[in-house]
């Protein structure tokens, strides 16, 4: 896409690996995943939230993005659940999933009752519970993945981003972009691109995978959703 021509961001050489470590990295190899977006190089990009042990992914982003990953996990098979304080905010999305089907549901902020996940039904849980989500039985397992999202840095983010196995960082301020180097270990032209980035743009840190993506969504999603944005 042309506006991945554009995205400011270090580029990095393509690399190899044993085929016998392909199951360690975190945004897997081959079709199997929720599709998040496009690298610079227009490559789809995929996180496998379906998994036999616990999987935490922090976004420090906007709600957008949260939604279209949420949409996109549905149309996987999995059964969203979302734990909200601001439920006005996903009751047309929850309503137009699955046409009519509660594919996705909403909850509020320390509600989420069990959810009995298994391989054939597999859950992803979206915690929309502001800047400081409070610690509940709302935890990843074995088919149960869970998305904690955050609009900005918080007291709480160093914690939680050290405790994912994914994070994504979209447009934050310089500040912050600091504060997060440091806890994930970017390199200072990596820090220095979060400030700039477009709406859209997420840099997603796995240890030491770095991959910058573009999240560009299809008709129905703008159609439902809008165009991307980083701010609500």
């Amino acid at each position: 896409m042309s506006g991945l021509r554009t995205l400011l961001g270090p580029r990095h050489a393509g690399h190899t690996m044993p085929a016998d470590e392909l199951g360690a990295l975190s945004l897997p190899v081959g079709d199997d995943g929720v599709v998040i977006g496009d690298d610079a190089e227009g490559h789809p990009q995929m996180v496998g939230f379906h998994r036999s042990a616990p999987y935490d992914v922090l976004l420090i982003g906007g709600l957008w993005t949260a939604q279209v990953i949420a949409l996109r996990a549905a149309g996987t098979g999995a059964r969203v659940v979302v734990e909200t304080g601001r439920a006005q905010a996903w009751t047309l999305l929850a309503q137009a999933a699955g046409a009519g089907l509660e594919c996705i549901t909403l909850h509020d902020v320390g509600r989420v009752p069990p959810q009995g996940a298994t391989v054939g039904s597999p859950v992803v849980v979206v915690r929309d519970a502001g800047m400081r989500p409070p610690r509940g039985r709302v935890v990843s397992g074995p088919w149960q993945s869970v998305l904690t999202l955050l609009p900005y840095l918080s007291p709480v983010a160093p914690r939680l981003m050290r405790n994912s196995t994914l994070v994504g960082i979209q447009r934050v301020s310089p500040r912050e972009a600091e504060q997060i180097g440091r806890i994930l270990g970017l390199s200072s032209a990596e820090s220095e691109a979060l400030p700039t980035l477009a709406d859209g743009v997420t840099l997603w840190c796995a240890g030491r995978e770095r991959h910058w993506v573009m999240t560009s969504p299809t008709d129905a999603e703008s159609g439902l959703l809008g165009t991307a944005r980083r701010m609500d």
